[in-house]
């Protein structure tokens, strides 16, 4: 849970912080540390993730793909995903419903 614009620390190595939450979407920045990993996870909402720097491991219905800086990638609702930074980086997330969930309202 955090509020726009504040860095949160989410998991050893991973902050993130929420750019915006309006009408249906939601742009987040997550900031890796070499090595650090996003664990997989699934969620009902839509998402785009926008490598801005550094290149990642990301892992999409039990498929790895590498992304580096301006690459992205779409993932279905409720789809398995997870990302491991092979370098320092930066994603940017864009979800479709709002995740309430990270905004403390769900």
């Amino acid at each position: 849970m955090s509020a726009i614009g504040e860095w949160v620390d989410a998991e050893p190595g991973l902050r993130r912080r929420i750019l915006t939450a309006q009408g249906g979407l939601m742009l987040m920045e997550v900031a890796f540390e070499a090595g650090a990993a996003g664990y997989e996870h699934r969620h009902p909402h839509e998402q785009v993730s926008y490598c801005i720097r550094g290149r990642f491991e990301y892992t999409l219905d039990g498929r790895t793909n590498v992304l580096s800086a301006g690459d992205s990638i779409y993932v279905p609702g409720n789809t398995l995903h997870g990302a491991k930074a092979l370098d320092a980086g930066a994603l940017l997330d864009v979800f479709t419903p709002v995740r309430d969930d990270l905004l403390g309202n769900g």
